[in-house]
């Protein structure tokens, strides 16, 4: 199997008597956009920290592309790009002439104003390249930022709430760029938010944080069949007219039908829990009884219902999810 990028191990962040990260194990891949979800105070910005190498763990290790931030800064900075939520730009210099500064400070060679330009049209602000940065809107900023990363070559990326104050459409925009950078270059993306749906639209992993405890990590699909106890799709269904009666018989045909697990009846609906999305053969299996279907929908415990469940449930942490 492949090294990780990031891994911890045991890493605890304590401020005086307040523990803002505690014991925390996580093993980011290669290649993947991983996500850091929970509210603010949670522990996520403590951890990008230790392991950008801008603050020193109170114990545990921590490794970024093979070296230890705390005692290898450099290194990790060389190979580990890093945009803040805020991110800061000369205002009076054009988008270009603030890429082009920042790569000079990183010592870049070649010719670094074709370069600049050619990040500046990966993350779309081409047209926007001569304009000052005191003009652009949030989103652009943010889109500024993502090229003054990406112009040092990082192996990895780390975005701490990227979209905070960015419009709908500019978030919609701004992650489907991270994602196309993402499987176009290889590159690891570690991202911090508390947007739930934002990361669920991008993320391929995520790791759930509740007060300074990584509770739960893996792809949505696994946290949910874990929490809904092998139920992760539950298919509704209203019988309408002569043919809704009180118990109906179909009942028996959907809870033979593989990956059913159990089906309940009440007021002309009926729902089927089922471990795999069955939906079309279930349509098949009602519509093939005589019975009249008003509507049919499918239910996936998205990344809303899973984060509510870990949160107020305080579960463990489950150190063998995937």
């Amino acid at each position: 199997m492949e090294t990780p990028v990031i891994t911890t191990r045991q890493l605890c962040k304590d401020y005086g008597s307040l523990r803002a990260v505690s014991n925390l194990d996580l093993e980011i891949r290669k290649g993947e956009i991983f996500g850091l979800l929970g509210p603010n105070g949670a522990g996520k910005s403590t951890t990008i920290l230790m392991i950008l190498g801008l603050t020193e763990p109170t114990s545990g290790q921590v490794s970024a592309c093979g070296y230890d931030p705390a005692t290898s800064p450099i290194e990790v900075k060389k190979r580990v790009g890093y945009l803040p939520d805020h991110v800061g730009f000369y205002d009076n210099m054009t988008g270009l002439e603030n890429l082009c500064h920042i790569a000079r400070l990183n010592r870049m060679k070649g010719d670094i104003r074709n370069t600049a330009l050619r990040f500046l049209q990966k993350v779309g602000l081409e047209a926007a390249a001569h304009r000052k940065a005191g003009t652009y809107s949030r989103g652009m900023k943010q889109r500024l930022g993502l090229a003054d990363v990406l112009v040092r070559e990082p192996e990895v990326i780390i975005l701490d709430e990227p979209t905070l104050g960015i419009d709908p459409a500019g978030v919609r925009d701004f992650l489907q760029l991270i994602r196309e950078l993402s499987r176009e270059q290889g590159l690891t993306v570690l991202l911090s938010s508390h947007h739930l749906h934002q990361v669920q639209q991008v993320c391929d992993r995520v790791g759930i944080f509740v007060r300074g405890s990584l509770i739960a990590r893996g792809d949505i699909p696994s946290l949910s069949e874990t929490l809904h106890q092998g139920q992760p799709f539950t298919v509704e269904a209203e019988i309408s007219g002569s043919t809704a009666p009180g118990n109906p018989p179909v009942k028996e045909q959907l809870l033979a039908l593989e990956g059913v697990s159990d089906v309940t009846y009440d007021n002309g609906k009926i729902q089927v829990y089922c471990s795999d999305d069955i939906t079309p053969v279930i349509a098949r299996t009602l519509v093939t009884s005589g019975l009249d279907v008003s509507y049919l929908c499918k239910k996936e415990y998205g990344l809303d219902d899973i984060y509510q469940r870990y949160f107020e449930g305080n579960y463990e942490t489950n150190r063998n999810m995937a």
